[in-house]
């Protein structure tokens, strides 16, 4: 049994996929159909806010007491490393698509090649790692950490994040949140969220 409840690290990670899959019906399309749809959808701009939360979290708070924990570990520290250049690999393939200047199909794929592979590195490899290693005030510290990250974001990313989510996984991430915030989510961020015509077309 996992030391650590990981559900809010994986019900971002399938968060993410999900999105994944959206992006690779966009990459079907003629480019300038792609670039048109993209260049209108809320859902291009939950993903990218909600990466960008999540791995600025991971590099905060997560990598560098695991570096402390793993100091006289090379294959941990080699682990951390990898963690970190995959991050780095990431960036580059969203500010491409952002930019505009080179075919939507091919960054697309870069990125779904890139965050795929990372997440089933970090589940596989990382989280097993930190689940043995890191202590427990970094293990609180981060889910704090992640929490401000997402601060005004909040009303946004989170019924993003819990859509399509298993009700107990679901019922697991909105037990962390005060009672007022549960209700907003339920009374106004999850029926605006709704709303959203997340990826026109597709």
């Amino acid at each position: 049994m996992a030391k650590y409840d990981w559900t809010a690290m994986y019900v971002m990670h399938d968060a993410l996929r999900r999105e994944l899959e959206h992006l690779s019906k966009l990459a079907a399309r003629e480019d300038a159909e792609a670039r048109r749809i993209l260049a209108g959808a809320p859902g291009w701009d939950l993903f990218t806010t909600a990466l960008h939360i999540h791995h600025a979290a991971e590099d905060e708070a997560l990598w560098p007491p695991m570096r402390a924990a793993l100091a006289d570990r090379p294959d941990g520290l080699a682990l951390m490393d990898a963690m970190e250049a995959e991050h780095a690999s990431i960036d580059p393939a969203l500010e491409a698509i952002d930019a505009g200047a080179e075919p939507l199909a091919p960054l697309i794929d870069r990125l779904a090649t890139s965050l795929a592979a990372h997440l089933k590195h970090e589940e596989e490899a990382a989280l097993p790692l930190m689940d043995e290693t890191l202590p427990l005030e970094h293990f609180a510290n981060f889910g704090q950490v992640h929490a401000a990250k997402l601060g005004p974001n909040a009303p946004r990313v989170i019924p993003w994040l819990l859509d399509g989510a298993g009700e107990t996984h679901a019922a697991t991430m909105l037990s962390l949140l005060p009672e007022p915030v549960q209700a907003a989510y339920k009374t106004q961020w999850r029926p605006t969220y709704e709303s959203l015509d997340r990826w026109p077309t597709l």
